[in-house]
């Protein structure tokens, strides 16, 4: 996997579609979050404007998150499922188990917003789990660094398409 593979976000169309809505909706709120900008500026000292400083906070949240669907949209792989190769990568299903633990665990490796509020767990490819399970196999055994810092073994049982 080359570095230009990790910007890349495979998106069903479905997701592509919901994200590309939210983008325009947000693109055409614009105004009116300008206009809650100059109406209460109207309203006197700036210091002391709650409702201006409120308005400029959800202007800033509104513009980062047009600005994150801009890149996500803009470098999306639409539709294309990845080929069942049993290779963990973006737009899988992985289910695993941790060593020392009988229990697997199943999850899609894409990002939050593919996942789309769905019933299946979502990992990140940049997630420390997700990162340590990229290109492994069926059977593959991993390690990955815990945030206190130990290691974590996990073996890939199983890999397949997301079915949406």
């Amino acid at each position: 996997m080359t570095v230009s593979d990790t910007k890349v976000t495979w998106l069903t169309q479905d997701a592509y579609d919901r994200l590309k809505q939210e983008l325009d909706e947000l693109i055409e709120n614009r105004p009116v979050i300008a206009a809650k900008i100059n109406d209460s500026r109207e309203e006197g000292d700036l210091k002391e404007n709650g409702g201006y400083h409120a308005a400029r906070e959800e202007q800033g949240q509104q513009e980062a998150r047009i600005r994150h669907l801009q890149e996500l949209l803009r470098t999306a792989k639409v539709g294309e499922a990845p080929k069942n190769d049993g290779r963990a990568e973006p737009g899988m299903v992985l289910t695993i188990r941790y060593d020392g633990d009988d229990e697997e665990e199943t999850f899609l490796l894409a990002t939050r917003e593919e996942g789309g509020g769905g019933d299946i767990e979502v990992y990140s490819p940049e997630s420390p789990l997700g990162d340590a399970l990229l290109g492994a196999t069926e059977g593959e055994s991993r390690e990955y660094e815990l945030p206190n810092g130990n290691k974590q073994k996990v073996t890939l049982i199983k890999v397949v398409p997301y079915g949406g």
